[in-house]
C-alpha cells in the first residue's frame, strides 16, 4: 500500500479517516492543492513585486503598461482559439487519440498566436498612431501570444489531473523573473525593460512545458496534424472564440476606453484597483479546473448526481465570492493605502465597487464545465456579446461623467449581464441561471460550510 501524501497526514484524524479511502476525491484535492499553491505563491510574490513596480513606475507609466496589456488581451481568444476545455474534454473522453488532438491543437494555436499578434499591432496603430512607445510595447506583448501554442501541454496535464507539473514550470519561471524585476527597479531601468520581461517569461514557460512533457516519457514527434481533427475542434470551439473575443472586450475595454478618453494616469489608478479585485480569481479557477474532468465522466454515469454536484459547486464558490466582496469593501482604503501609497489613493473607491463584479465572474467560471459538458458553447458568444455591448454603452456614458468610478460600475453591469441576464433569455441556458440564483441563498452557504467541516462534501 502506497504511503499517503504529506498533506493528508497533516490533517486531523477525524478528517483524514473521512477521505483517505476515496481515491478520486484525494486526486481532486491533491490537484486543487497544487493549483492553490501555485496561485498563493504568485499572489504573495506577485503582489509584492507588482506593487513595487507600480510604485516605481507611477500612475502614468503604469497606466501605459496596462493600456498596452489591455490591447493585447483583447485578442487572446484568437491565440487560444477557445480550445482549452475542448481539448481537455477530448483527451479525457478519447485518450487513444491524444497524439492527433495535441498535434492538431498545437498547429491551430500557433496560427492563432500569429494572427493575434498582427491584430494587436494593427489595433494600437489605429488607436494611437502618434504614440511610438505604445506601439512598441504592444508589439512586444503581442509576440508573447505566439508561445501560447505550447499550452496544449498544459491541457494534457489538466486532463490527467496532474497540475503539479504546470505549477513547477510556471513558478520556476515566475520566481526567476520576479527577481529580475526587482533588479530592474533597483537599477532604475526604463519602462520598456519591464515589457521585455513579459516576453521572456512567456518564452521560458513554453520551453519548460515542452521539456517536462518530454522528460516524463512523452514524444513530441508523435504529435500529428489531422485536417478532420482540426475541423472537429474548430466546429466545437468557434462559439468559444467569439465568446472569448467578446469576453475580453467587456473585461478589458474599460481600460482601453479610459486610456483613450482620460489618458494613461486614469488607467494606472484603475488598474491598481483591478489588480487587487482580481487577485483572488485563482480560487474558483483552481477548483473548477480540478473538478472538470470528473464532471465530464459523471454526466454519462448519473445525471441526477451530476446536477447535484454542480449545484454544490455553485453554492460553494458563490459563498466564497460574497465573503471576499464584503471583506474587501470594508477595508479598501486601508488596502490601497498600504500597498500603493498616496499616488493611487483614488483606487480605493474604485476597488470597493469593482470587487463586487467578482460574484458574477465566479458564476461564469463555475458554469463553464456545464456549458462544455452539455454542448451549449454556441450560446456563450451570444450572451457574452450582449455583455460586451452593455459594457461599451455604459462606459461611453459613465466614464465622461464619473471617470474611473464609472468604468467600475460598467464592469459590474457587464458581468451581471453575462452571468445572469443574458443566459436567462435563452431556454437551454436558463436552467443554469436558476441554479446560480439558488446559490445566492445564504442558507445554502451554511449547509456547504457544515458539510465541509464534517468532511462529507462529495465535490
Amino acid at each position: 500500500m502506497s504511503k499517503p501524501p504529506f498533506w493528508l497526514r497533516c490533517l486531523p484524524a477525524v478528517l483524514r479517516t473521512k477521505i483517505e479511502h476515496r481515491p478520486n476525491l484525494l486526486k481532486i484535492l491533491g490537484n486543487t492543492g497544487w493549483l492553490f499553491f501555485d496561485k498563493v505563491l504568485r499572489m504573495g510574490m506577485g503582489l509584492f513585486v507588482g506593487v513595487w513596480v507600480a510604485r516605481y513606475l507611477g500612475p502614468e507609466q503604469f497606466g501605459l503598461f496596462n493600456y498596452a496589456t489591455a490591447i493585447v488581451a483583447l485578442f487572446t481568444a484568437v491565440a487560444t482559439l477557445g480550445l482549452n476545455n475542448i481539448v481537455v474534454r477530448d483527451l479525457v473522453k478519447n485518450p487513444e487519440d491524444a497524439s492527433a488532438t495535441l498535434g492538431t491543437a498545437f498547429l491551430l494555436q500557433l496560427i492563432g498566436g500569429w494572427l493575434a499578434f498582427i491584430s494587436a499591432v494593427i489595433a494600437v496603430t489605429f488607436m494611437r498612431p502618434d504614440d511610438t512607445t505604445a506601439r512598441v510595447i504592444v508589439a512586444i506583448f503581442g509576440f508573447a501570444m505566439v508561445f501560447k501554442a505550447t499550452d496544449v501541454v498544459r491541457y494534457w496535464f489538466e486532463s490527467k489531473v496532474q497540475s503539479k507539473y504546470i505549477v513547477w514550470v510556471e513558478n520556476a519561471a515566475f520566481l526567476v523573473f520576479a527577481a529580475i524585476k526587482v533588479a530592474l527597479i533597483l537599477g532604475a531601468a526604463p519602462l520598456v525593460a519591464f515589457v521585455w520581461i513579459v516576453l521572456a517569461e512567456a518564452a521560458l514557460v513554453a520551453l519548460l512545458l515542452l521539456a517536462i512533457y518530454v522528460h516524463l516519457g512523452n514524444k513530441l514527434g508523435a504529435w500529428r496534424y489531422q485536417y478532420a481533427r482540426a475541423k472537429s475542434l474548430l466546429r466545437d470551439s468557434w462559439p468559444l472564440i467569439l465568446s472569448g473575443l467578446a469576453a475580453m472586450l467587456y473585461m478589458r475595454i474599460d481600460q482601453v476606453m479610459l486610456g483613450q478618453m482620460l489618458g494613461n494616469q486614469a488607467v494606472g489608478v484603475y488598474s491598481a484597483a483591478a489588480r487587487i479585485s482580481e487577485i483572488w480569481y485563482f480560487v474558483p479557477v483552481a477548483i473548477v479546473s480540478s473538478i472538470f474532468p470528473g464532471i465530464v465522466k459523471l454526466k454519462a454515469q448519473n445525471n441526477d448526481l451530476y446536477l447535484s454536484r454542480l449545484q454544490k459547486l455553485y453554492d460553494s464558490l458563490i459563498a466564497i465570492s460574497v465573503f471576499v466582496a464584503l471583506a474587501t469593501t470594508a477595508s479598501s482604503h486601508l488596502i490601497v493605502g498600504l500597498l500603493y501609497g498616496a499616488h493611487y489613493s483614488d483606487a480605493a473607491t474604485i476597488l470597493s465597487i469593482q470587487i463586487w463584479a467578482g460574484i458574477f465572474v465566479t458564476m461564469g467560471i463555475s458554469r463553464g464545465p456545464w456549458i462544455i459538458t452539455e454542448g451549449l458553447q454556441k450560446y456563450t458568444y451570444r450572451y457574452i456579446g450582449l455583455a460586451m455591448l452593455v459594457n461599451i454603452v455604459c462606459n461611453s456614458f459613465l466614464i465622461p461623467a464619473f471617470g474611473a468610478v464609472g468604468a467600475a460600475v460598467s464592469s459590474i453591469a457587464a458581468q451581471a449581464t453575462t452571468a445572469l441576464l443574458a443566459p436567462a433569455l435563452f431556454a437551454p441556458t436558463r436552467v443554469s441561471v436558476i441554479m446560480l440564483l439558488r446559490s445566492a441563498n445564504p442558507i445554502r452557504w451554511f449547509v456547504v460550510l457544515r458539510e465541509l467541516l464534517l468532511a462529507r462534501s462529495s465535490i
